[in-house]
């Protein structure tokens, strides 16, 4: 098989099985194998090719983001194919590999002081959308609020997990960051089968998991820090949060037992999932999201 563009190779990511020695099968979503390296490449796809075809992105716009990283590296693999400039804003804390990433795709790259408020003015998006009302002929994708994102992975991750279990999937672990993967994959295999257990996986100290009281973490793709649409709309059955050590741990770990290269937030998914199956049964067939890789974190020192 072959495709004419990047953009017709996302996705149909392959499904592996992780032995935790916990009682249930449990099968890992490689989602860092996607073009640009990981599950944003879906969404970025779908928000862009839906703004074009309703007007929002015109001819010669330039592409807008606040990201912790991958979904703008997917929006700038994007644009580079499509011909947009693409201006990416991202956190103090993202990874230098993926501002050099970003930059290697040709989008132009605004570093923000770190903060847990998406209201703050010199916030990642907080910067993005002053930058957007700046531009002319821009398109801001917005991914936190926009709902193509949540509609890619309904329309391309649900179905996928489905066939792919051949329908036989109980338990879907997954990582909340924007909420897009948990609210349309969730919610395609819940229309599929209401039994199937949905478990969001969250920073344990993001604005969700303290009820409004967060703390600074280091995890990068994932924590809820503010009243999210997508998580609310999200057949979330279960929120299991992570601390930094703990994802971060179990990294060294997944990578040289496993062999999965792991970022931190896939960490987070992989230590949620090892504690969370000691409770299940043989019988059950647990599904997890592995988001991105670990070669986007090396020089974070997490595997040593």
């Amino acid at each position: 098989m072959y495709y004419e563009s990047l953009i017709h190779a996302i996705g149909n990511t392959p499904l592996v099985a992780v032995n935790f020695g916990t009682p249930p099968r449990i099968y890992a979503k490689l989602e860092y194998l996607n073009p640009a390296g990981s599950i944003k490449d879906r969404s970025a796809a779908f928000m862009i090719e839906e703004a074009e075809r309703t007007g929002q992105l015109k001819p010669g716009g330039t592409i807008i983001e606040a990201s912790s990283g991958n979904q703008g590296i997917a929006t700038a693999m994007i644009g580079a194919i499509k011909g947009y400039p693409v201006i990416i804003t991202v956190s103090e804390k993202v990874s230098k590999e993926k501002k050099t990433t970003l930059a290697a795709y040709g989008a132009k790259v605004v570093i923000c002081k770190p903060t847990g408020d998406l209201e703050d003015p010199e916030g990642y998006y907080a910067t993005a959308v002053r930058i957007h009302k700046e531009t002319p002929n821009s398109f801001m994708i917005a991914q936190y609020f926009n709902r193509d994102n949540p509609r890619a992975h309904y329309y391309s991750l649900g179905p996928e997990i489905w066939n792919q279990t051949g329908g036989e999937i109980t338990h879907f672990i997954a990582a909340a960051g924007s909420g897009g993967t948990i609210c349309g994959a969730g919610s395609y295999l819940k229309e599929r089968n209401k039994n199937i257990v949905v478990v969001g996986v969250d920073a344990a100290t993001s604005y969700l998991s303290t009820k409004g009281h967060p703390q600074p973490y280091q995890l990068e793709g994932l924590g809820v820090d503010y009243d999210s649409p997508h998580v609310a709309a999200a057949p979330i059955d279960e929120f299991i949060g992570v601390s930094d050590e703990n994802a971060i741990a179990i990294l060294k770990t997944m990578a040289h037992k496993h062999g999965f290269l792991l970022g931190p937030s896939s960490g987070a998914v992989a230590y949620a999932a090892y504690e969370y199956s000691k409770k299940l049964s043989p019988k059950d067939i647990v599904v997890i999201i592995f988001g991105d890789s670990g070669r986007a974190y090396l020089t974070k020192n997490y595997f040593e």
